[in-house]
């Protein structure tokens, strides 16, 4: 980046988006909240029962805006280097500026800062208002009021109603420094700052040690460097960065800030860690954005990037379905089916939450989509500690039977099927033999038998069996995959279905048929659907070669980022939920899998990179694998392969040599700790050192 060009990781507006929704959202993984709102979310907490459950409104203490009272200019910042929100005001004699964060390495704390500094030699004071919109209560929270402590305000009360008859409702307890209508920086000062901070937790004793830290960590002047550092840390361990337009350069930053944001610490993840649902804890009030519910988005669309840089984090979505065994499994018995049925929309027990029933019911291929994330895991760390003893196996063997107890045979074609269901394609429903369905089913199967073949577990012959003789559609004759039984080509489609079954489930297919089904699929898909849809078109281009094909559909996805923030929209037209992540994730995995060509098989890290003209180069930072961590460069005739000296990405991770085997070739490069590798820019695998 040369000194005239802008930092792809600040971005700056002179003034705020005229729709409050795309203002920016600051998340550490346990808590969320949109800059200047009344109203955060606690990863977990929700209110209401099963249908009617959705995120809590938790009252913002920090929800306060500058209002100087002479004439100023106002800016107004996004540092994603540093996961802060920054209000500046500046008039003729001060100027002042307003820190917001969500600490992150310190979930249970959100920060306000505020600096004022004199311009010039007067000695007048200066008064800064404060229009505060937070109110200490909430309509899904009976809050009463406690002793103060230490300075601090303090209210703590239950949720009113459980997700399920006779469950547990939640407790919240908030601590916060008050913050005061005005700020005055007083005749004697030259500059004078103000810190405000609010800690949220589960119970008295609790919110009292993270308010104490909070106050240490003033004391030692080390509160906002901590929140820093952590962040440091994250961006240390992952980055996409590339050379050609600045419009995708900030996109990029913004999407990988964003879904990172959603996640838990390194170093720390929460037990309570909720999963990530498509606005992110930022959002999910009721009737808003999906009421905060995990859906198959947290597995599919946004699971890859982060467990591609993050196992340890990737680990944490795992366990979240782990954690929710119980509900999937009287979800499946509930339908009268066995093993376990994960719901299609998830709060903390695994119940089905979904408003309406059909979904809960026949989008069941989220059972396939949650097993594609536990394989892809143990692909890139063989970590079967996580099968034995971390119940990875119980979540495998469940869905396993559940698809045993779900199939027909059918005499006629002489295989199993799929009845009554709805695909990805929600425009239809209680079809047979989803395409995209069958395909996850078959693939669950057949790793369930070949993790039972590692661990020593007596498979079911049925497993083998179904997987082996499961329809799954196919037109030979206009050499495509109908989307169901009965589809007429040319129907309209919402969003990305068959397009994945070459990717993420890479079904076997000739370049042909790969063509045929994003010909057919492209022009009859909805271009007001879902924003990640386009992104997955891109993929299938750049597996085939057509990289200028691949930017074309990669630029639809530019009418639902939401300047200046890049705050994503989940429509074209701004509609649907906001702070989109799973458009964020689908974003990013046409780069990260789709540039690269990068794809997660069981011995191997294959790659494929192909760069569009108006990029010249692609480096993609912290890629882990095998408990490596690896740098790659990507040029038009070049790669470059730096496997990092000194690093392991999980303490269960295999940390295994590497080497690079050229697809042409056949040639083996070993990859030494700290020593570049240069390859042609062709196919190729990474794989332990034989």
């Amino acid at each position: 980046m040369s000194q005239e060009d802008p930092d792809p990781y600040i971005f700056t507006s002179g003034s705020l988006p005229l729709d409050e929704r795309f203002l920016p959202p600051l998340a550490n993984g346990l808590l969320g909240w949109r800059v200047f709102n009344g109203i955060m979310h606690m990863g977990g907490v929700y209110n209401g029962q099963l249908g009617q459950c959705h995120r809590a409104d938790i009252p913002c203490p920090l929800a306060a805006t500058l209002h100087p009272k002479e004439p100023s200019e106002h800016t107004f910042t996004l540092d994603t280097h540093k996961g802060v929100f920054i209000h500046s005001v500046r008039t003729a004699h001060v100027s002042a500026t307003q820190s917001l964060y969500a600490h992150r390495y310190h979930p249970h704390m959100l920060v306000m800062e505020v600096l004022m500094e004199r311009l010039d030699t007067t000695q007048e004071p200066f008064t800064l208002e404060l229009n505060n919109s937070f109110t200490p209560h909430s309509t899904d929270i009976t809050f009463q009021s406690e002793p103060d402590y230490k300075g601090g305000s303090y209210i703590k009360g239950n949720t009113l109603t459980p997700e399920v008859s006779g469950g547990a409702l939640f407790s919240v307890h908030l601590i916060w420094t008050p913050v005061p209508g005005t700020l005055t920086l007083l005749s004697s000062q030259t500059q004078s700052r103000w810190v405000f901070f609010t800690v949220v937790a589960d119970s008295t004793e609790s919110a009292k040690a993270f308010f104490d830290t909070g106050l240490q960590l003033i004391a030692e002047g080390d509160l906002f460097p901590s929140h820093c550092r952590a962040w440091a840390e994250l961006w240390a361990g992952c980055g996409v960065e590339l050379s050609g337009p600045a419009t995708m350069s900030r996109a990029l930053v913004g999407c990988l800030f964003y879904l990172l944001s959603a996640f838990p610490f390194l170093r720390d993840a929460p037990p309570q860690f909720g999963g990530v649902s498509p606005g992110g804890l930022s959002n999910g009030r009721e009737g808003q954005d999906y009421w905060g519910h995990v859906f198959w988005d947290e597995d599919t669309w946004m699971y890859p990037n982060i467990a591609l840089f993050y196992p340890p984090l990737a680990k944490a979505v795992l366990e979240y379905r782990v954690r929710t065994l119980g509900g999937a499994k009287e979800n499946a018995k509930q339908q009268g089916y066995k093993g376990l049925k994960f719901p299609w929309e998830s709060a903390v027990t695994g119940r089905e939450v979904c408003p309406e029933d059909i979904y809960g019911e026949q989008e069941i291929h989220i059972n396939g989509d949650v097993i594609l994330a536990f394989q892809m895991y143990l692909y890139l760390t063989q970590d079967l500690a996580m099968f034995q003893e971390g119940q990875g196996s119980e979540v495998v063997w469940g869905i396993a039977d559940y698809w045993v107890s779900r199939v027909t045979w059918s005499a006629e074609e002489n295989c199993y099927y799929i009845n009554g269901v709805m695909p990805p394609d929600e425009y239809y429903r209680n079809v047979d033999n989803s395409v995209y369905t069958n395909t996850v089913a078959k693939l669950s199967l057949q790793f369930a038998v070949d993790l039972a073949s590692q661990i020593g577990y007596p498979a079911p012959p049925e497993w083998k069996r179904i997987a082996d003789t499961l329809k799954i559609p196919f037109d030979s004759e206009a050499k495509y995959h109908p989307e169901f039984d009965g589809y007429k080509k040319g129907n309209p489609v919402k969003q990305a279905d068959v397009v994945l079954l070459g990717y993420p489930l890479g079904l076997p297919m000739t370049p042909e048929v790969r063509r045929n089904d994003l010909d057919v699929y492209e022009p009859v898909t909805d271009p007001n659907g879902p924003a990640m849809t386009w992104s997955m078109f891109a993929v299938g281009w750049l597996e085939l070669g057509e990289a200028k094909k691949a930017q074309e559909q990669l630029s639809k996805c530019f009418s639902n980022i939401q300047e200046p923030f890049q705050v994503w929209s989940e429509c074209a037209d701004g509609s649907g939920a906001v702070n989109f992540l799973t458009g964020m994730g689908g974003f990013l995995q046409s780069v990260l899998f789709g540039y690269t060509g990068f794809r997660v098989r069981e011995k191997s890290l294959y790659f494929s990179p192909l760069l569009p003209d108006d990029i010249t180069e692609l480096r993609v930072r912290g890629v882990s694998y095998l408990g490596n961590k690896m740098d790659w460069e990507i040029k038009s005739q070049e790669v470059c392969v730096t496997v990092r000296e000194g690093t392991e990405t999980s303490g269960k991770a295999e940390h295994c040599p590497l080497e690079v085997v050229l697809k042409s070739s056949g040639r083996k490069i070993p990859l030494k700790p700290g020593q570049a590798v240069i390859i042609p820019c062709q196919p190729g695998e990474i794989q332990k050192q034989e």
